[in-house]
């Protein structure tokens, strides 16, 4: 008969549990001080005839396992690795040169954030990989991964059930630990979205009493999770409504909620990034039925910022022009319903996608229609939403680059280039009503003076056709602005004090007369 191997936390049921062999179970934690002790409190809740290899990344396992001689396995077989990524691609092999891991318990301790800089590709393909490997021997992996970021870990491996049989996280919470599940599957069935709060005594991890009659968390479907600043001074609503002054409150009481709604304040343009962190950690995590909504408080949001937000997993954003009682019904409108657009489990994905174009003003012609393309083509931006593409002929008697030099972009993604007499340029996340603003930005002149005519393309579609044609034009009717002729001056009769040049005048005879004549 195969062996089950259990957690080493006390008083936790089995569904929750217990390790069969064939499968691999992952678990995070934020110190690497708990992935220790749940090491060692693992390796002592086995019977003494379990046979159990223990492999320590960066360290020696003789100086980290520590168990009391009346508990735990008689033999354990401890490895040691290089903290480097290669160490990782080799494990497997290197334990079947000294063990034979059927009916095994293999622990594996890594280092800290050991797995942050391994591309998405080669991580998949280890998970991979190892599920078929613990398969084929019939043994059980156990990977404790210790790590400063553990919520962006979990994130990337919520999509990895096919490899993974259990994902869960052991979170520190200053007077206790929160044992976060994130799925569970074993003999027993399939766990998911269980928070459990563990306490450590000096007996080791151990569940907290009043956990054991609450399986599954309750509906909170009317919980509200508010920062104070949304409601303005008001008191709270009713009952449900939670109120807390910061944004990180508000995150960290939502880590437990399932369906309630979750209200964030945003204050200032710096907190976009942090903002958009825990978004993307609660909808992952928590699941669709969670509503989260974005208050602005004054105006500091711009369109690439709403949008970040909403790829992130909001629900709302709501602008700063609405008044309390126009909030409340929006919120109100959310009520009931599962978020169902999808959200991309690496959050660095979602900065770089919904940023605008890292270029700015003149591109060649086929560098500005590949970039262009790149936009077009990207799904996670809005239909019809990326921005607008201008054709402008320039009025009789001016020349196309001539026009060029009068284009002065200030925008980062808005982008020009010249060619077949035509002066091209895309606005990137530009209306098509705030043309005519952006272009008087643009041009220090009114454009119905420089140009006779324009075309607009501000549909995905259009664009997209539009580019076709552009990547027809051969390369000799491609026109090349006009050369830079002014250089700046050499600077004259100057000298730097520490902090900025300083200018003297030098004296000049203005006759050649050597001689002075006397009156």
């Amino acid at each position: 008969m195969n062996p089950i191997f259990s957690i080493g936390i006390q008083s936790l049921w089995d569904e929750v549990s217990h390790m069969p062999t064939g499968g691999m179970w992952w678990i995070n934690t934020d110190r690497h001080e708990d992935a220790v002790s749940l090491l060692n409190q693992t390796l002592s809740a086995q019977p003494k005839e379990a046979r159990v290899a223990v492999v320590c990344m960066g360290s020696d396992p003789k100086k980290i396992i520590k168990l009391d001689e009346d508990c735990g396995p008689q033999k354990i077989d401890l490895f040691s690795m290089q903290e480097n990524e290669s160490s990782l691609y080799f494990m497997r092999r290197d334990l079947l040169c000294s063990i034979d891991p059927t009916n095994f318990l293999v622990v594996v301790l890594c280092s800290n954030n050991a797995w942050k800089n391994i591309p998405p590709e080669k991580f998949h393909d280890w998970l991979s990989k190892s599920n078929k490997w613990v398969k084929y021997h019939r043994c059980t992996l156990l990977i404790l991964s210790p790590g400063n970021n553990s919520d962006a870990q979990t994130s990337r491996l919520l999509s990895e059930y096919g490899s993974l049989a259990g994902l869960a996280s052991l979170r520190y919470q200053g007077d206790g630990l929160l044992f976060d599940i994130a799925f569970w599957a074993n003999e027993k069935g399939v766990s998911a979205r269980q928070q459990l709060l563990i306490r450590q005594n000096d007996n080791g991890l151990e569940l907290v009493q009043e956990e054991l009659a609450n399986v599954q968390p309750r509906t909170d479907e009317k919980a509200v999770f508010s920062n104070i600043a949304f409601l303005e001074g008001a008191p709270p609503l009713s009952e449900h409504w939670s109120v807390f002054d910061t944004n990180d409150a508000v995150f960290n009481a939502a880590r437990s909620a399932q369906a309630a709604t979750v209200i964030f304040v945003m204050g200032q343009n710096s907190q976009i990034e942090q903002l958009a962190r825990y978004i993307h950690t609660l909808r992952r995590q928590r699941g669709t039925a969670l509503k989260i909504v974005v208050r602005e408080s004054v105006p500091s949001l711009r369109a690439t910022d709403e949008r970040l937000l909403l790829s992130c997993g909001a629900n709302l954003v709501i602008s700063h022009s609405s008044a309390l009682s126009r909030c409340l019904t929006l919120i109100e409108s959310v009520q009931n319903q599962q978020f169902s657009r999808r959200v991309p489990e690496d959050l660095a994905t979602l900065f770089s996608n919904t940023e605008p174009l890292k270029l700015k003003g003149y591109l060649k012609w086929d560098v500005f229609c590949e970039a262009v393309q790149k936009i077009v083509s990207n799904p996670l931006l809005p239909a019809d939403g990326k921005g607008v593409l201008v054709a402008l002929r320039p009025a009789p008697g001016l020349r196309v680059e001539q026009a060029l030099t009068l284009c002065r972009p200030h925008r980062m993604g808005d982008i020009a280039t010249i060619a077949d007499k035509r002066l091209m340029i895309f606005l990137s996340f530009c209306r098509v009503n705030d043309l005519d603003i952006a272009l008087n930005h643009i041009f220090p002149l009114p454009t119905g003076d420089i140009f006779s005519n324009r075309v607009i393309w501000f549909e995905d579609k259009q664009i997209a056709a539009e580019l076709v044609n552009m990547q027809d034009v051969k390369p000799e009717r491609w026109t090349k602005p006009l050369p830079v002729t002014t250089q700046p001056g050499k600077i004259i009769n100057a000298t730097h004090d520490g902090r900025h040049w300083r200018r003297y005048p030098e004296p000049h005879r203005l006759s050649a007369d050597t001689g002075e004549q006397s009156s």
